[in-house]
C-alpha cells in the first residue's frame, strides 16, 4: 500500500513538474523518505525502559502516547524526532528540487504509519506530516500548529486537534492559490491523518472515552 501511495503520487508530481530531473532522483526521494520515517523513536524508547508501548494507553506508537505512557520529557523528545523524520527528508530533497522535497516528505510520513520495523502498526503521522510541511511551508506549518494549538487548549483533545490541524493545511494550500504539486502534497498528508484517526477516535469521541490531556 506505501509503495503503491508513493509512487502514484511520484508519477503525479513528474507529470505535474516542469523540471527535468533524473527518474532516479524520484525514486531516491520515495525509498530515503520512506526508511527514515519507518525507524520508530517511541518504540525505541519504550523497548529501552522495558515498556509494551502496544499494551499502554492508546497503543500508538507515537508521541502522545509515548507522554502518557513514559513521561512528559519522553513524549516531547519523541515528538521533536517524529518531526525530524519528515523535516530532514523533504528539506534535502528539495535543494535538488521542490518536487522531490514534496515526494520524501509523504514518504517519510507513510513509513512512518506503516512501518515495518512495527509490522505495518506505525503511528498516526501528526509529528511527521508537521515536519515535512515545515520544510517546504513554513507558514501552513505555523497555520496548523496554531490550529492544533487551539483546539486542544479549548478542548483537550490531541486528536481532535490533529485532525483539524491536517485540515487546515488543504485550506492554507487552497487560499493562497498553490499550485497543483503542492495541493497534492498537503491532500496526501491531510489523508492519511484524517484515516489514522478516524475509525477508532471519532468513535470514541462520539462516546465520551476519548481521553483528554490535563490542564496546565
Amino acid at each position: 500500500m506505501s509503495a503503491v501511495a508513493v509512487g502514484s503520487l511520484s508519477t503525479a508530481l513528474m507529470t505535474s513538474s516542469a523540471s527535468s530531473v533524473d527518474p532516479l532522483w524520484w525514486v531516491s526521494a520515495g525509498s530515503v523518505g520512506y526508511i527514515v520515517g519507518s525507524v520508530s523513536p517511541a518504540a525505541i524508547l519504550a523497548r529501552m525502559r522495558g515498556v509494551d508501548l502496544r499494551g499502554s494507553g492508546s497503543g500508538n506508537p507515537g508521541a502522545t502516547n509515548a507522554g502518557r505512557v513514559m513521561g512528559v520529557r519522553v513524549g516531547l523528545l519523541v515528538g521533536l524526532l517524529d518531526v525530524l523524520k519528515g523535516f530532514v527528508p523533504a528539506y534535502a530533497f528539495s535543494f535538488v528540487d521542490h518536487e522531490l522535497g514534496l515526494v520524501a516528505g509523504v514518504a517519510a510520513v507513510l513509513g512512518h504509519v506503516t512501518s515495518p520495523f512495527l509490522k505495518g502498526r506505525g503511528g498516526r503521522g501528526v509529528a511527521t506530516s508537521l515536519g515535512a510541511v515545515l520544510a517546504v511551508e513554513p507558514l501552513w506549518a505555523l497555520v496548523s500548529v496554531l490550529v492544533f494549538g487551539v483546539t486542544v487548549g479549548l478542548t483537550r483533545w490531541v486528536a481532535l486537534g490533529s485532525m483539524l490541524a491536517a485540515v487546515a493545511l488543504v485550506v492554507c494550500a487552497l487560499v493562497s492559490g498553490a499550485p497543483l504539486p503542492d495541493l497534492l502534497f498537503v491532500g496526501a498528508l491531510a489523508t492519511i491523518v484524517e484515516l489514522r484517526h478516524v475509525p477508532n477516535v471519532l468513535r470514541r469521541l462520539q462516546r465520551g472515552t476519548e481521553p483528554r490531556e490535563p490542564a496546565p
